[in-house]
């Protein structure tokens, strides 16, 4: 670490740290966090002129203690008169968040696409913000590791701040908590940060909110994580070698979408995602035989997350290599075939409703003999009832307090997570959110750009155009 001022305007900025290992790209977001000048629009003096933003510190000859000036001014919201017509630029900027439709964009601190469209996502998700603002500084409780209390409080605070903005946000203090508690996405290659795995980096989150937002000392709900993004799976494990068979239970954050010649839809790739074969030793036969696994769906979360299993090692060129093959995926997705047994009984009852009051919409009659029973009466909310994902839902699965709900197995498109590129080591991530308003959102790094319905549709794959690679789909529940 290095130690300069920076002089700017009347101001003198003492102590500001460089870090050498880093391009100065990295240090310009620092001082847009002391100054609010953005980083397009600093002009730092160094020897040999202006700091480029992947020059290389070693050769600038930059010194402890060494004085640089900073040029650039701050991208100000003009005042509005007393009187007259109020423009957008006028409000203040927490106004201007809900005028524009959308929230603030992420800078890239330098191959750091993968974790802005990670964040993006996961941002769009409120009963996720609703636990991370619950989730005190100080709250950390004993079965929680510093590391994961320090990510969840910058997950929050960065939320925070994405809600509050609409200028470009630096996640400074996000990344380099990140990069201590998984070392993996600190990795270097001459100097400059390697780009990372967004299926990785998608995993390691949620699943560390998860240990940070359990409620210590509650029977119930005591995984938010879990009970927003959690699918519990029972697995049918059989060995037709020797006739033997078991079951199991599990708990995933997300389904496999496996891509293969004969896979043209994501229903198709689900159910092969659903099936494989594992070797083990097999007790009867007193060796190693083949097993195959075939799971179900037996239990929904409220958001389901879908990875597109794009990438395979290739030995020859011992790197990941990429499967670009066209895979439709649906804007509402329906689950109801791969579920277990006892679960589709429980959800006929949710599902008649919800074709009911649908049906109603399109002024088609309903036959009243065959509605649904009293004793599973049921009703649908206004917001969770229609498919244009506009409402949020009546009920948070960690709020008390509130209406229980029935799953119906119906989900529509809340975000779409793209990579373009050959490798998954190299390219571009880019996330794709539907806003409350039903509008679709790209969020490229820091320059949000609004999007209609069929741009969402034509990320399917097929070529180096951006192609699906995580989904998610938000659950259409009707209330008791």
């Amino acid at each position: 670490m290095i130690n300069v001022s920076v002089k700017w305007q009347k101001e003198l900025f003492k102590d500001v740290e460089i870090d050498a290992s880093q391009p100065p790209y990295v240090f310009k977001c620092q001082l847009f966090d002391l100054t609010g000048v953005p980083p397009e629009r600093q002009k730092i003096m160094v020897k040999g002129g202006l700091l480029k933003d992947d020059a290389d510190w070693a050769k600038l000859g930059v010194k402890a203690g060494q004085k640089l000036m900073m040029m650039g001014t701050v991208d100000e919201i003009m005042k509005s008169p007393e009187k007259g017509t109020v423009f957008v630029e006028d409000l203040p900027e927490e106004e201007q968040v809900a005028a524009v439709g959308h929230t603030a964009g992420l800078f890239n601190l330098g191959n750091t696409c993968y974790m802005n469209s990670t964040l993006q996502c996961l941002h769009s998700v409120p009963e996720l913000k609703s636990a991370l603002i619950d989730y005190s500084h100080s709250g950390r409780s004993n079965d929680v590791d510093q590391t994961s209390h320090m990510l969840t409080v910058a997950t929050r605070d960065l939320f925070s701040e994405l809600d509050k903005s609409v200028k470009a946000v630096a996640p400074m203090q996000f990344w380099m908590v990140l990069r201590k508690k998984y070392p993996q996405f600190g990795q270097l290659h001459n100097g400059v940060f390697m780009q990372q795995d967004a299926e990785e980096c998608w995993t390691q989150i949620p699943y560390t909110l998860s240990q940070s937002l359990r409620s210590p000392g509650s029977s119930e709900n005591t995984d938010a994580v879990k009970a927003l993004f959690g699918i519990e799976l029972n697995s049918r494990i059989y060995c037709q070698e020797s006739n033997e068979e078991s079951s199991e239970t599990e708990s995933v954050y997300s389904l496999k979408c496996h891509i293969s010649q004969e896979v043209n839809h994501l229903h198709e790739g689900l159910k092969h995602g659903l099936k494989s074969e594992l070797e083990k030793a097999s007790a009867a036969l007193g060796r190693s035989a083949i097993y195959l696994k075939e799971s179900r769906i037996n239990a929904l979360p409220r958001y389901l997350t879908v990875q597109f299993v794009r990438f395979f090692w290739k030995r020859e060129s011992n790197q990941k290599a990429k499967i670009l093959r066209k895979v439709d995926y649906p804007l509402e997705l329906d689950v109801y075939d791969l579920c277990s047994d006892g679960l589709k009984k429980k959800l006929e009852a949710p599902r008649k409703f919800l074709r009911d009051e649908e049906g109603k919409k399109l002024g088609l009659k309903v036959n009243e003999k065959s509605s649904v029973p009293k004793e599973n009466d049921v009703k649908m909310s206004d917001a969770e009832g229609s498919s244009n994902g506009g409402g949020e839902p009546s009920v948070a699965p960690m709020e008390e307090g509130e209406k229980e709900t029935q799953m119906t197995g119906v989900y529509d498109l809340v975000a779409v997570l793209t990579h373009k590129g050959r490798s998954a080591d190299s390219g571009h991530y880019v996330g794709w959110v539907k806003q409350e308003n039903g509008k679709w959102i790209e969020f490229d790094d820091d320059n949000p750009k609004p999007r209609v319905q069929d741009d969402i549709t034509r990320l399917s794959g097929g070529g180096d155009w951006h192609m699906a690679y995580i989904i998610m789909y938000k659950a259409r529940v009707v209330s008791m």
